[in-house]
């Protein structure tokens, strides 16, 4: 039984509260003008990002896109777990976002290894500029999420804890928009040009 009523009038009524969403529309302008300045520069060069991201791989790109959304699934339940008082499973749930995000992580790793062993890196052209330059940029993200994950998951397991809804939504908007700018940079890196 669902106990938390939203209170309409509370600024904190967005899901995680107002200076979450704050921060998430500062961080999607962020990759968005970004991601609008590597389209540019793609239509200026097409030839040479064409080349380029045939050098990406693309199956990587779209296993971390299923690890994430995977993951983004899990951190719903989590919060529906924790909002209908149960704990333990609302913790499995965050687990499982956090394995989800582990994965993510390594494969990019891999990813990034490979780029490296083959001489590619920022400096190669502008296509690799912006790729290790907007990948490097959201794996810095899922890491502070991977941070605020355990974090939150720890104060919510705790002995008298004092965790709230507002904390595990915070956490859970954090974790989306991470989902959000990946779907936003697969297809645009890996696939478009």
């Amino acid at each position: 039984m669902n106990t938390h009523k939203i209170d309409y009038k509370n600024i904190y009524y967005p899901p995680g509260g107002i200076l979450m969403w704050i921060i998430i529309f500062l961080e999607l302008l962020t990759f968005g003008m970004a991601l609008v300045a590597f389209v540019y520069y793609g239509k200026e060069q097409p030839e040479l990002f064409h080349q380029s991201r045939l050098q990406l791989n693309s199956t990587f790109g779209a296993i971390n896109t299923i690890f994430l959304l995977t993951s983004g699934f899990f951190m719903a339940n989590a919060v529906l777990e924790f909002k209908n008082n149960n704990r333990l499973k609302s913790s499995l749930y965050f687990k499982l976002t956090m394995l989800g995000g582990t994965l993510f992580l390594i494969l990019k790793g891999v990813e990034y290894y490979h780029k490296m062993e083959s001489g590619i890196t920022p400096e190669t052209n502008v296509f690799f500029t912006f790729y290790w330059l907007l990948t490097a940029f959201h794996l810095i993200h899922v890491i502070m999420g991977l941070v605020i994950l355990i974090w939150t998951n720890y104060g919510m397991m705790k002995k008298n804890s004092d965790t709230g809804i507002d904390d595990v939504e915070a956490c859970a908007a954090f974790w989306h928009m991470c989902d959000l700018i990946w779907l936003l940079l697969f297809p645009v890196l890996y696939l478009i040009f």
